[in-house]
């Protein structure tokens, strides 16, 4: 993706969803654009890449967000999950840690909190 597209695509979605989330598909059916997110594979805070393994994801959310030109918008997220390779501890981000860090807004973070819980 060139640095114009990244550009456009970061207004219309929430603000740092892309430090995070990789855009991978977008679908429009009738009045509604499906966007769909999946976590980046970024260990969480507190790890190295190197002591975890991906498995996979949880099961997709759909949110609605704002609409685009007339269209109602739904966010299709995946988050991850990782095992701790020395325990086989199941783990996800921690999304209230991340949001008290300065490369999200409170608004994101509050509104993934809204999200997962």
């Amino acid at each position: 993706m060139n640095q114009a597209e990244q550009t456009l695509i970061s207004l219309l979605l929430p603000d740092g969803i892309l430090d995070y989330f990789e855009l991978t598909k977008v679908e429009k059916e009738q009045k509604e654009l499906q966007i769909y997110l999946e976590e980046k594979n970024i260990a969480p805070s507190g790890y190295l890449k190197e002591d975890l393994e991906s498995k996979g994801f949880f099961p997709e959310v759909s949110i609605q967000d704002f609409p685009i030109r007339g269209q109602k918008v739904a966010l299709r997220i995946k988050r991850r999950r990782w095992t701790v390779k020395k325990t086989n501890a199941i783990i996800s981000r921690d999304w209230d840690l991340i949001r008290k860090g300065a490369r999200m807004t409170t608004e994101f973070g509050l509104f993934l909190k809204g999200i997962f819980g």
